[in-house]
């Protein structure tokens, strides 16, 4: 993976979770995985596996408006 899809991913996790008003560990519980990870994400020295980011699409869908502009940023090959 590019270093530019790496730092979209963190960026775009950072940017939803603080869209949501969540904390690292709410936005943890929420993807089924573990402070660390979400912690590892946010800081690029892991990248989310493809189920995480289904999960991550799926919020952005339920957000309305502000997901939809998340979503084409980030996810443009969703319809």
């Amino acid at each position: 993976m590019s270093v530019t899809k790496r730092l979209e991913i963190l960026d775009l996790i950072r940017e939803l979770r603080q869209q949501l008003n969540l904390s690292q560990k709410q936005f943890a519980a929420q993807v089924g995985v573990s402070f660390k990870t979400v912690n590892r994400w946010e800081n690029g020295h892991t990248l989310p596996s493809r189920i995480a980011l289904k999960l991550i699409e799926e919020m952005l869908r339920k957000m309305g408006e502000p997901g939809k502009s998340l979503l084409s940023q980030y996810f443009p090959e969703a319809k």
